[in-house]
């Protein structure tokens, strides 16, 4: 039998790689799909769908970066621009992703300690210190296979929750199905859309990915990745069909009002523990991912960017400490939560591009394993989209923090940007796959 394609190594790779659904099964998500849910009901499950494919195509781009070059996403990023434009890119890159990690562990902590006040009464800023405390501790004396197994055990348990409320629901089949494939954006649901790409497709997951793939087999890599992701968007998909139980303004306590009365007062108790978890899980890859970045990036020019070095634990002691300030100064969760994943769904952008520019990089990766004709059309289509989400939501912002009126024509305008900025990115990425100087 081939290496890595037995049943139990299969196994143990879905295992490992839920690291991943981990980082993006989060409060974001919990709150994000299901306020999607509450308020748009079926009509917004396409992105769910488009995120979870995407999610499952730059996934598995990063990781074979790694597996094939020997380099990890930052490493590479880091070879290809070595002068000082490349010192611009490489900081440009690290503080988007400690950005983005930082308002996502804001959320993770809010979202945590949410859970756990729907199942008790407590001094949140005591149970804020206490999470912050054992996140710390979890990243400084564990590793990554301890914690991969760990979050994969709770991400499959809260996952039965969710899918288990799901098939408790009077769905209308089609409904569901109309909101699954027929892709549309209800007025003021845009900043939902591109929070639950933010929310799915997590920037920092890219590094995260890439950074932990090294030493795996190609093909138990690849059915790690699509089965952890696809449980991951199963999860996302069930969470959005319980939102929409939600009658009236949608809040967490609104959320346990309509599960309790669906499924009984036990899955009430069972949300809190599902955000908790989620909270939690998320808590410990969003400082160790954005670590991660910060080592592939800086750790060839400072060796106190390495592993356990003074750099690599201060940024992961950083985004946790941000973390818990979050968490202690009473910012009301939702908005918070919700903010955060769309910070990383306009960040995404960005980490497209570099991965398909690495990823076509002759120089980086041999002939015969650059990124194939099919997966280039995919990868471009990802960027289109995003690229084009997260232009017309910065339009949208700009015209109402400036009290202007919005046209229907912006939209063809921005929709001819992205298209435009696409299409550059092919023809830079048809040059540097022939290895022309660029």
């Amino acid at each position: 039998m081939a290496p890595g394609n037995n049943f139990k190594s299969r196994l143990s790779s879905a295992l490992f790689w839920s690291v991943v659904s981990a980082a993006f099964i989060g409060p974001g998500t919990v709150t994000t799909a299901s306020n999607a849910g509450a308020n748009y009901g079926y009509s917004l499950l396409w992105a769910l769908i488009f995120s979870t494919i995407a999610c499952i195509i730059l996934q598995e781009a990063a990781a074979r970066i790694t597996l094939i070059s020997g380099l990890s996403l930052g490493e590479a990023i880091a070879k290809r621009y070595k002068n000082s434009k490349g010192l611009f890119f490489k900081y440009f890159i690290f503080l988007s992703i400690l950005i983005g990690g930082i308002a996502y562990q804001a959320g993770n902590i809010l979202g945590a300690i949410a859970g756990l006040q729907l199942l008790f009464g407590f001094d949140t800023k005591i149970v804020t210190g206490i999470i912050s405390l054992l996140c710390a501790f979890l990243l400084w004396f564990g590793n990554y296979k301890i914690i991969s197994n760990l979050l994969g055990m709770v991400v499959a348990f809260m996952g039965f929750v969710f899918v288990f409320i799901a098939f408790n629901i009077d769905l209308d089949w089609y409904a569901l199905l109309k909101g699954a494939f027929i892709p549309v954006i209800p007025d003021g649901a845009a900043w939902v859309v591109i929070g639950l790409i933010g929310t799915t497709i997590v920037p920092y997951n890219l590094f995260l990915a890439s950074g932990i793939s090294a030493g795996q087999e190609m093909n138990t890599m690849r059915f790690g990745i699509v089965s952890a992701i696809l449980l991951g968007g199963l999860v996302s998909a069930a969470i959005l069909l319980a939102g929409t139980t939600v009658a009236g303004d949608f809040s967490f306590e609104s959320l346990k009002t309509a599960m309790e009365s669906k499924s009984g007062s036990w899955s009430g108790y069972l949300l809190g523990v599902g955000l908790f978890s989620a909270g939690f899980t998320s808590a410990v890859t969003a400082p160790l991912a954005a670590a991660i970045t910060a080592k592939s990036l800086f750790h060839k020019d400072d060796d106190r960017w390495q592993e356990n070095k003074k750099f690599y634990n201060g940024i992961w002691l950083l985004v946790i400490v941000a973390g818990f300030l979050f968490g202690v100064a009473g910012v009301k969760p939702i908005p918070a939560i919700i903010l955060a994943q769309v910070i990383n769904g306009l960040l995404l952008p960005v980490a497209c591009i570099f991965l398909v520019i690495i990823v076509n990089d002759s120089t980086i990766i041999p002939g015969q394993y650059l990124n194939s004709g099919l997966s280039n059309y995919l990868l471009l289509a990802v960027v289109l989209i995003t690229t084009f989400l997260g232009l017309n939501n910065i339009f949208k912002a700009t015209l109402a923090l400036f009290n202007l009126p919005n046209h229907h024509f912006s939209v063809i305008v921005i929709l001819c940007i992205s298209v435009a900025i696409t299409i550059a990115i092919a023809y830079y990425v048809r040059k540097i796959r022939i290895g022309v100087k660029t």
